[in-house]
């Protein structure tokens, strides 16, 4: 499994259900990668069709296959509302190493609800040893025997 960092780019988001019925919508996005969880900007004002262009960092570890991103629609007073969310698959990113932006379907209740575009790229951890370097094993070369 793969260990290093993963830069996620937020691009922007479109079609988008509008939840708010008098106002536009200020929707954010709650990135959630494992256990580490960060929030974008509010994009306030920009109803159906947000722009972020944010970076996000996340570091990856034993386990991490997916990121999730949930879309709320931010309320003053009152809860805010969830818009939906995409899960992206990981895999292919460990592999190429960059992803550039792509759109991925935002879903709330099984429904489609609009897309949202991610950029992904992923940079393996420099040393993954345990502890030791394999020059220090030593070997024939380092023998202090003579024969």
């Amino acid at each position: 499994m793969p260990h290093g960092t993963l830069e996620v780019v937020l691009v922007s988001a479109k079609g988008l259900e509008d939840s708010d019925f008098l106002n536009s919508m200020d929707p954010y996005v709650l990135l959630t990668c494992r256990t580490q969880d960060q929030k974008s900007n509010v994009a306030s004002g920009q109803g159906t069709t947000p722009e972020w262009n944010e970076t996000f960092i996340f570091n990856v570890s034993e386990g991490t296959t997916e990121l999730k991103a949930k879309l709320f629609d931010t309320d003053v007073g009152t809860e805010d509302d969830p818009l939906g969310e995409a899960t992206i698959p990981l895999e292919a990113v460990f592999l190429e190493g960059d992803i550039p932006p792509a759109a991925y379907n935002v879903v709330k209740d099984e429904e489609f609800k609009g897309e949202i575009w991610i950029g992904l790229s992923f940079k393996p951890s420099e040393n993954r040893s345990r502890g030791f370097e394999e020059e220090s094993y030593g070997g024939w070369k380092n023998s202090e025997a003579s024969y």
